[in-house]
């Protein structure tokens, strides 16, 4: 091939790959959505989350700083799974209702519980 047919051919797949990508992740692709749509995602510092979310949330993070306890992280991983099934249920309803505002405030419950599988994959990586 020529080079220049190359690099074009290079610059699409990387797009293609990137595309893909956000929309394999629910909340990647509900930020994508909200973004399509002209409202800008919440940030961290846009808390809207209610009280007891919030202690939700706390809780589950003393739980990540304590000691290993492989019973325990099996605990919080599976909590976190269903809480993320949940949301992208949620978060699903409200795009097919059209309420942006509520698809936002559940996308960015959706962003904490991430934040936590992060935590808790880096706790579960032996040292």
């Amino acid at each position: 091939r020529l080079q220049k047919e190359q690099y074009y051919s290079e610059q699409h797949s990387s797009l293609i790959n990137k595309a893909y990508q956000t929309l394999l992740n629910p909340l990647s692709r509900g930020i994508y959505l909200l973004e399509l749509n002209g409202v800008e995602p919440a940030q961290e510092t846009d808390c809207d989350a209610d009280s007891v979310f919030l202690m939700e949330i706390m809780e589950i993070n003393e739980k990540l700083a304590e000691p290993k306890n492989e019973a325990i992280l099996e605990e919080i991983e599976t909590l976190i799974k269903v809480k993320q099934e949940e949301l992208t249920k949620e978060v699903t309803a409200a795009f097919e209702r059209d309420d942006l505002q509520e698809a936002k405030k559940l996308l960015a419950k959706m962003k904490y519980f991430a934040n936590l599988e992060d935590k808790l994959k880096n706790k579960k990586i032996p040292s």
